[in-house]
């Protein structure tokens, strides 16, 4: 029982790190109908900025470690962050959102650069595969879809794979491909409550994370922008007609999911401090799990979805199965596709067409 009731705190921190990061996809689903699948790759930036900050002047001369260490640290890296959210739904989905021919032919064009770095690394390789992207693109708009809004939802994945390559390619040439360390602006001691031993860090980590999701709550619920997002949410055409600014609506929230899946990254890293370009793919993809399991679109079902996704993959590492320890999350999703398709908490959804 003693182990059993351990391995539920600890799958209790590592799925309340997992819920924030699906927070993010369950926002702009919520008011875009999108799966932002370069939201993985923001959670990677939010902790390579956490690193730099961490390892800054201006944290050392606060002594390198403790609550204020922590609070900057956050902070900081949240608010860049959400900058970059702000960029990217800017520039990469807005324009798609408007009918931009140019945007699916510019991705595209990013996607073939990837493509072409991943398979080579030679400028040969990279400009022919940057050289077919745009021509496909091209060749879309021609023969394909004229203009891409006859299928937005198509563009708009098709450039949120463009923006994530994108982003795990950027990072690798602006902060090196090699591994990092996140320095331990947390002291690691295990705290003894009876038969539990609870380390620090997984305390700091979960007591941040419920502090940051009732945040959520009483931004999405009791602030104007929070009426803002449920009611894009709800009908974006109404609420257009009502005077809302939706494109400031939407920016908000993904700058608002942008810094949470930075706290996320830096809560994580302070559990498990190796961090590197290519961090944010299966923790992204874990949390999308989570999205889906809770209903995407459900705020409070993306919580309770990361949770129930940490928590099963701490028991399957805890029991001995930890080969597994990545396909739970997918196990999952096939099982509450094929039972529930529209999650815990979700509601069907019937789209006229």
């Amino acid at each position: 029982m003693d182990t059993f009731l351990q391995q539920i705190i600890n799958g209790i921190s590592q799925g309340s790190a997992y819920a924030l990061i699906a927070l993010g996809y369950t926002m702009v689903y919520g008011v875009l109908r999108l799966i932002n699948f370069a939201h993985g790759d923001v959670y990677m930036f939010g902790a390579f900025m956490g690193y730099y900050i961490a390892n800054s002047p201006w944290i050392k001369a606060l002594g390198g470690t403790g609550f204020i260490s922590v609070v900057v640290v956050m902070t900081g890296a949240m608010a860049l962050s959400a900058g970059l959210g702000i960029l990217i739904e800017r520039f990469a989905y807005r324009p798609a959102r408007g009918g931009s021919r140019f945007a699916m032919t510019f991705w595209l064009g990013i996607v073939g650069l990837c493509f072409g770095q991943l398979m080579s690394g030679k400028p040969g390789f990279i400009v022919l595969g940057a050289a077919a992207g745009i021509l496909a693109g091209l060749a879309w708009e021609k023969f394909g879809l004229h203009p891409v809004t006859q299928a937005p939802r198509l563009g708009l994945l098709i450039i949120a794979i463009g923006v994530s390559l994108f982003l795990e390619n950027g990072g690798q040439l602006a902060f090196g491909a090699d591994p990092k360390f996140f320095p331990q602006i947390i002291p690691s001691t295990m705290l003894d409550f009876g038969p539990l031993r609870i380390d620090t860090q997984k305390m700091i980590v979960l007591i941040v994370s419920i502090v940051l999701m009732v945040l959520l709550e009483v931004v999405v619920k009791y602030t104007k922008i929070g009426k803002a997002m449920r009611a894009v949410s709800y009908n974006l055409d109404a609420a257009k007609l009502m005077g809302i600014n939706t494109d400031r609506v939407i920016s908000f929230t993904f700058a608002l999911g942008s810094a949470l899946a930075a706290a996320g990254g830096i809560l994580v890293s302070l559990m498990y401090p190796k961090i590197d370009p290519l961090m944010g793919i299966m923790p992204g993809l874990k949390a999308f799990v989570a999205a889906v399991l809770g209903g995407i679109g459900n705020i409070t079902g993306a919580m309770l979805g990361g949770l129930i996704v940490g928590m099963a993959e701490v028991m399957a590492v805890g029991y001995g199965q930890s080969t597994y320890r990545d396909a739970i999350a997918f196990i999952i999703l096939v099982l509450i596709l094929l039972l529930k398709p529209s999650g815990i908490m979700g509601k069907g959804m019937v789209e006229k067409v």
